[in-house]
């Protein structure tokens, strides 16, 4: 009886959920929300429901209501002569699709107010300022989205559209200094920031390939240090072309050999009872990739081996094992106060809390540690996994279950984990990046029970891989 509702709870949750959110869809949208930046308008609670379930049409209707509330808002905004939020009601609207000619006529009555109703000599010269001074982007006070701020209002102005140019110049003229330097995350950004503002700006395609040759530069170097065994310098290169280009699938499977080179490392310190230079090698593996795994494996492995190790010899004095403690306490302290829960390597409130249960697992001390630290990675995982920061979710559930693997809320958070791997994965395919996808399915695998959305997402990737 009892596997039988599981089965059914399991069944239905997805549909449960599905209905939830277009009832609190309905209720925003009644109220007026609907937009949100914490997900709680309409549009985002009805965009949630269509990716778990495309074929559900009420969330297609809600979005289309949505969107014909939106255009309503602009007009009636207008009427009152409150242009920013008129403006604001019609980027909703136009996100949502609603008809353009509708959108493009009122969005030109509101230029043209906002136009009579603006200093634009005095924002020219403010825009003129900031570009002398050097700040060209960054706050709204700054060189383009002031030069920005003018085009929207009157389109084609030649001055502003001149400022623009000679600011995006500086830009990419600054994005090719990092690029000398290595910076790939400074160069992307103001790539980024560019391609933004004008697509079309002539210093653009020239930046660009430098960008893709010192992507292509740091790979190399990465894959000939590991062939090395400099595993910290590769890993470094490997995470500077995964922070600008998430799919670089050679630069995600160059990661992960070094994860499974520090895994081995620790395999081998381990046989050798090794245990802290053991430890180490598998701090700096989860500081790459906390979702692994193998690390995870490792870490039961060493507890293991410690145990063993503990058996075979004679115990600590009393005198000896207090004065140990004593200093892994101190250092947790330390490591809560600057919230380092898991980083950095080998002095992080969990490095400690696991030496400590080593050597005295019974201790209150140690008990009132751990116990801590799982309230922390509980926070952790809900804080992680709202912000749909999946991997480091998965960093703070491994510890949750490391420290306390009966608790009674892991069997949820490992299923809600599961479904949000499935959903991304499943909004990422429709993208057309299968190689996420097939990375998101192994996770979903991992963490929760086979479901038919699981199912479902595996058969179309194993469809897609075989085209």
């Amino acid at each position: 009886m009892l596997v039988l509702s599981k089965f059914l709870a399991d069944w239905a949750w997805p549909d449960s959920r599905i209905t939830q959110l277009l009832q609190r869809g309905e209720v925003a949208l009644a109220q007026g929300n609907l937009s949100a930046p914490d997900g709680s308008g309409a549009r985002e609670l009805f965009e949630t429901a269509k990716a778990l379930d495309s074929d559900r049409h009420e969330a297609q209707d809600g979005l289309l209501r949505t969107g014909q509330a939106a255009l309503a808002q602009a007009r009636i905004t207008f009427d009152r002569g409150q242009f920013d939020a008129a403006e604001r009601y019609l980027r909703l609207a136009r996100v949502l699709q609603m008809p353009q000619n509708q959108v493009d006529v009122l969005e030109r009555l509101v230029r043209q107010r906002q136009a009579e109703h603006a200093d634009l000599d005095q924002l020219l010269v403010r825009a003129d300022e900031a570009y002398v001074a050097g700040r060209l982007e960054g706050d709204p006070n700054s060189a383009l989205p002031l030069y920005q701020r003018v085009l929207e209002l009157v389109p084609g102005f030649t001055r502003a559209l001149e400022g623009r140019e000679d600011a995006l110049s500086e830009l990419l003229r600054q994005a090719c200094v990092d690029l000398e330097r290595g910076q790939l995350d400074a160069a992307a950004a103001k790539l980024n920031v560019a391609q933004r503002y004008d697509p079309g700006h002539v210093d653009l395609p020239q930046t660009q390939d430098l960008f893709n040759r010192a992507i292509d530069v740091h790979l190399h170097r990465a894959v000939r240090l590991l062939r090395r065994g400099r595993l910290a310098p590769a890993a470094r290169d490997f995470g500077a072309v995964l922070a600008v280009r998430p799919e670089q699938s050679a630069a995600r499977r160059g990661l992960e050999d070094v994860v499974e080179r520090y895994v081995a490392h620790a395999g081998h310190q381990v046989a050798e009872f090794h245990f802290e230079q053991a430890e180490l090698s598998l701090a700096r593996a989860r500081a790459l990739l906390p979702g692994q795994g193998s690390i995870y494996l490792a870490e039961q492995a060493l507890q293991r081996a410690r145990q063993t190790r503990l058996s075979l010899q004679p115990k600590l004095s009393k005198v000896e094992r207090e004065r140990y403690l004593g200093e892994l306490m101190g250092r947790f302290d330390v490591a809560e106060r600057r919230k380092e829960w898991l980083t950095p390597p080998g002095i992080s409130a969990y490095d400690q809390v696991r030496a400590a249960q080593a050597i005295a697992p019974a201790d209150a001390r140690v008990q009132r540690a751990a116990q801590r630290l799982l309230v922390a990675m509980r926070a952790c995982f809900e804080e992680e996994l709202g912000r749909n920061r999946l991997q480091s979710a998965q960093a703070c559930l491994d510890v949750w279950q490391a420290i306390n693997g009966q608790d009674a809320g892991l069997l949820g958070a490992r299923k809600r984990l599961a479904q949000r791997w499935i959903a991304v994965g499943s909004e990422r395919f429709g993208e057309g990046d299968i190689t996420f996808a097939r990375r998101a399915l192994e996770q979903a695998r991992r963490w929760g029970s086979r479901t038919p959305e699981l199912d479902e997402l595996a058969r179309r990737v194993d469809l897609a891989s075989q085209r």
